[in-house]
């Protein structure tokens, strides 16, 4: 099976230069990308439980996965949310498809945003990053023909890094056109 192209990048550059930039000793601190985690809540899934299957459709031709239904954790009678009712879905990516997802985030939708000026610098302490996207529809790989519903999404990159440094660092190296 063919490698993703922003792993064998991270094989033969990334890594060392992260290495030498950082002043780590050992090849096996350099942090690395350990999964990416897509969530999309959606609160018209109450009302009607079609719109769910859309969304699934979506999500899994956007990441290449068929993503898991998350259920509500408790009852909220304001929200006419029943505790076990499906509001969202979630994918995890690993290996090969977090790559290849990673490169097409990078490359080809963060780019196609409307008035793009760089995506935010904070980090959660531990050098994971996470990003909100408004509309999924900057991804090539969404139609219009869905319907009317346009979803945003949030984005969770988990790094092995020890802290919010050497996260930023590695993400610059793959290219994330952080805001200046």
């Amino acid at each position: 099976m063919a490698r993703a192209r922003l792993e064998e990048l991270y094989n033969a550059e990334i890594r060392s230069q992260l290495q030498k930039d950082l002043g780590l000793k050992n090849i096996m601190e350099v942090p690395k990308v350990s999964k990416i985690v897509v969530n999309v809540g959606v609160k018209d899934a109450v009302k009607d439980s079609k719109v769910l299957k859309d969304v699934v459709d979506v999500i899994s031709r956007i990441t290449g996965q068929l993503p898991i239904k998350t259920e509500a954790k408790k009852s909220i009678a304001g929200f006419k949310l029943r505790e076990g009712m499906p509001i969202g879905v979630c994918v995890t990516l690993r290996k090969q498809m977090m790559y290849e997802f990673l490169d097409r985030l990078i490359n080809i939708a963060l780019p196609e945003v409307r008035d793009f000026q760089g995506v935010g610098n904070k980090f959660d302490g531990r050098g994971n990053y996470n990003l909100g996207i408004k509309e999924w529809s900057i991804f090539p790989e969404v139609d219009f023909s869905v319907g009317d519903k346009i979803c945003g999404l949030n984005i969770t990159i988990q790094t092995s890094a020890k802290n919010d440094a050497h996260g930023h660092e590695l993400l610059k190296k793959f290219g994330m056109p952080f805001k200046k």
